[in-house]
């Protein structure tokens, strides 16, 4: 026994709610009723309507304003005749069995007939319908058929008529792959409908779309056609506001007959009327939401659409949300590939420049062929030199040279870690394996796959880390620290030092296998005192670089700090030149720099105690004496105030380093390191 309440909100028609015995139909406020009325008046739970040996009864559910029914509050259980008028705020319900005469007032004609088999529902109507307009609106469209997942996407069913099964499964497999193979959602579109009319009775339609990036849920006026085919007359008839609406508010597809709308599709009789149409209206979902609509029809009275096209089409639309998905995510890898691309670009510009070895030293082209040889193969490269040489430099360099140049560059301090922390960047670890370690981690050898991985200080190793490192280099897979899954990369080791292997070796401080793996390919960075022609090209180089860089316009050197610089001894190398030129610029309130501008040190070069500094100014003169103490006192801190190692690199005997120590009242720089025999 089917009855309804017919719903109007002050002159509109707003709804028709159909009432089935066995569901219990709840009036309310609340987002989760049936019926929703969107007044505050209105309880959140204000009634509910139910069938009970064969009467319908409306309950009050204590609301806080209360229910009339023909203008009488009531309390508890009512039953409900043909014909009566309940109201909850500004909401009025009629409720019947025939919906021709709940409208009666508004001149409707004889109500809906569905045919055998059918089942007739409806949906919201748009709020402005006014009671001239329900008739045309509500009365001649009734929907025979829904569905809310298509058969033919589900195993182990199979649609109605399974005679048409083979031949629409094929269909749907050939269109699938064709739908993959697109570039653009506007052949998406026509290649769908070419489908759609191949497997199905009709021969008009359109695919609907709405905005890309849509927050809100999609309404009827979000729908644009992306691509439509005309019927027989010529013309595609957009699909009603009312199936659209309908489409889009339950998320299924539906088949419905009867259609007259603004679009008045369909074959004509000879007095011009409409004889029949069927229409198919089908969700294009994706995640949950619906981004656009299939929607087709049949103009001849002979080719009606049935259940099995609309099994179809809900088909066919699925398989379009798959399709625009993908294609919405090879666009979106595009875009994010060509901008990534493109900072690589800007990234390996700047390190290319960066790269750059500046000089035209003898010795430094001596060194450019170096790096044009150690460049092509693989061989694993030791780069010598002391501290603030270049050797990064160096090793770029070779990089950027070399077969790999378009895979990543990594580089890692060995010395700046502790062993724990050097193991885990050096391998990675996994999530938990130990305390701090939230999530999984890729190592360096992992992020300079198919590149270089520079290791700087690769003295500073400890040995068990050494001998982790040592069979990765011979080519064994690793693990992950708190892993146990093996892997293994393809990457070219650059090892840096600055201290002498061969001296730990025989102190058993650096592994003697580790050290003959990595002393395949040895390039020797020179210090800036033994190239210093190079040192004026360099400090026109930075001082441009800082001018860039800080706005100022300096014009170049004054001839005393150009002397200056040539004669000064760099202990701190080119870093330490790039490093007095930013002071220098940054500081400098002439026009040029000057000697005043230049900030240098009196400490010896560390690594060649063979070598007698020269005072930092030639404004500074020094006896032999200040000349040899300073030269002692160097040594000696070198060699850890090891006197016996001193004494041997001085050439004097240990008596008599003795004595010059007592007599220059020399003391070690750390007291209670002690001095060591």
């Amino acid at each position: 026994m089917l009855a309804y309440l017919v719903i109007r909100e002050g002159s509109k028609w707003s709804d028709v709610s159909r009432l089935t015995q066995g569901r219990t139909v709840t009036i309310g406020r609340a987002p989760t009723n049936q019926i929703v009325i969107k007044d505050e008046r209105c309880s959140r739970y204000h009634a509910e309507v139910f069938s009970t040996q064969g009467q319908w009864t409306l309950r009050d559910l204590d609301s806080r304003n209360g229910t009339l029914v023909n203008g009488q509050r009531v309390t508890g259980d009512i039953g409900l005749s043909e014909g009566d008028v309940i109201r909850i705020a500004n909401c009025q319900m009629t409720f019947c069995f025939d919906l021709s005469k709940a409208i009666a007032d508004a001149g409707a004609k004889p109500g809906l007939t569905s045919e055998p088999g059918e089942e007739t529902v409806s949906g919201m109507l748009p709020s402005d319908t006014s009671d001239s307009q329900l008739q045309e609106t509500l009365q001649p469209t009734h929907i025979t058929h829904r569905r809310g997942q298509t058969t033919l996407l589900s195993p182990g069913r199979a649609p109605s008529s399974t005679q048409r099964l083979g031949q629409a499964a094929t269909q749907l497999c050939r269109l699938a792959f064709n739908l993959a193979n697109q570039t653009d959602i506007e052949a998406v579109a026509r290649l769908a409908l070419d489908g759609l009319f191949e497997g199905t009775r009709s021969d008009a339609g359109a695919m609907l779309l709405g905005p890309r990036q849509l927050d809100d849920n999609l309404e009827v006026s979000d729908l644009h056609v992306v691509a439509s085919r005309a019927g027989p007359e010529g013309k595609y008839h957009r699909i009603s506001t009312f199936l659209a609406a309908t489409v889009l508010r339950e998320r299924e597809a539906v088949l419905a007959r009867n259609v007259q709308d603004d679009s008045t599709l369909g074959t004509r009789n000879s007095k011009g009327e409409i004889e029949s149409t069927s229409v198919i209206a089908a969700p294009i979902r994706q995640d949950g939401k619906v981004v656009g609509l299939i929607h087709v029809y049949s103009t001849h009275a002979r080719e009606t659409l049935d259940p099995d096209d609309l099994e179809f089409t809900l088909a066919v639309a699925d398989n379009v949300a798959l399709a625009l998905k993908n294609l919405a995510r090879q666009q979106e890898l595009a875009e994010n590939l060509s901008q990534t691309q493109s900072e690589v670009a800007q990234l390996r510009k700047r390190l290319g420049a960066e790269s750059e070895i500046v000089g035209n030293s003898p010795l430094i082209q001596k060194l450019h062929e170096a790096i044009a040889q150690a460049a092509p193969n693989r061989a694993t490269v030791l780069i010598r030199g002391e501290s603030g040489v270049g050797k990064e430099l160096v090793a770029r360099a070779i990089h950027f040279s070399s077969p790999r140049k378009k895979g990543p560059f990594v580089c890692l301090n060995c010395a700046a870690l502790s062993e724990t922390l050097l193991e885990s960047e050096l391998f990675g670890h996994e999530k938990g394996a130990f305390t701090g370690a939230t999530e999984r981690k890729i190592g360096k050898f992992e992020a300079a796959h198919h590149g270089t991985l520079m290791l700087d200080e690769i003295g500073e190793m400890s040995p068990s880390i050494q001998a982790k490192f040592l069979r990765v280099l011979e080519g064994h897979p690793f693990e992950r620290v708190g892993g146990n899954q093996a892997i293994k990369v393809d990457v070219r080791v650059i090892a840096a030092t600055n201290r002498e292997l061969e001296k730990d070796v025989a102190d058993g401080k650096f592994r003697r296998d580790l050290y003959f793996r990595l002393h395949v390919v040895e390039i020797v960075v020179p210090p800036l005192r033994k190239r210093a022609q190079d040192v004026i090209e360099l400090a026109v180089y930075f001082l441009d670089r800082f001018n860039s860089e800080t706005g100022k316009k300096l014009h170049g050197f004054t001839p005393a700090a150009l002397e200056l610089l040539q004669k000064y001894r760099w202990p701190g190398n080119v870093r330490e030149l790039r490093n007095v030129i930013e002071r220098a610029v940054v500081l400098s309130r002439g026009d040029r720099i000057d000697v005043d501008d230049l900030t240098l040190t009196s400490l010896a070069p560390a690594s060649e105690s063979g070598e007698i500094p020269l005072p930092a100014s030639p404004h500074q003169p020094a006896t032999l004496a200040d000349v040899e103490r300073q030269h002692i006192l160097a040594t000696l801190n070198a060699e850890g105030w090891n006197k016996s190692r001193t004494a041997a690199l001085l050439g004097i005997e240990r008596s008599t380093l003795d004595r010059k120590i007592k007599r220059y009242d020399l003391k070690p720089d750390h007291p209670e390191s002690g001095e060591e025999e």
